[in-house]
């Protein structure tokens, strides 16, 4: 049974950014997210309950425009990877939250062997 409400809806983007850091986790070839601000320092994998550090949504004028900081498993393909990255959360963002998607940017802060 389906029915129209009157109003609108708004997702924060705070919620986006952790639809699409657990969508981003799910990848094969990914071994977590690091910290957007690791410019010229060591990047570190951040734990599972921090992911939303490693992922920036900005409201453009398109849409909304993602940016992912990621570790990449060593040995893998980094383009398919990446790939798979844009792929997976462009599939979470538009499926599950029905928000027009503008881009989304795979940042690969580090190669890490998988433990």
């Amino acid at each position: 049974m389906s029915s129209n409400v009157p109003g609108s809806l708004s997702i924060a983007n705070d919620v986006l950014a952790d639809m699409v850091g657990n969508a981003a986790l799910e990848c094969y070839g990914v071994v977590g997210m690091t910290a957007s601000d690791t410019e010229g320092a060591i990047a570190k994998v951040l734990p599972a309950h921090r992911l939303s550090r490693g992922v920036v949504v900005q409201e453009v004028e398109a849409g909304i425009h993602v940016d992912l900081y990621v570790v990449i498993e060593y040995g893998t393909n980094i383009l398919a990877v990446s790939q798979n990255l844009i792929d997976q959360v462009s599939f979470a963002l538009t499926e599950y939250a029905h928000v027009p998607l503008a881009g989304v940017e795979v940042h690969v802060q580090d190669i890490k062997v998988r433990r």
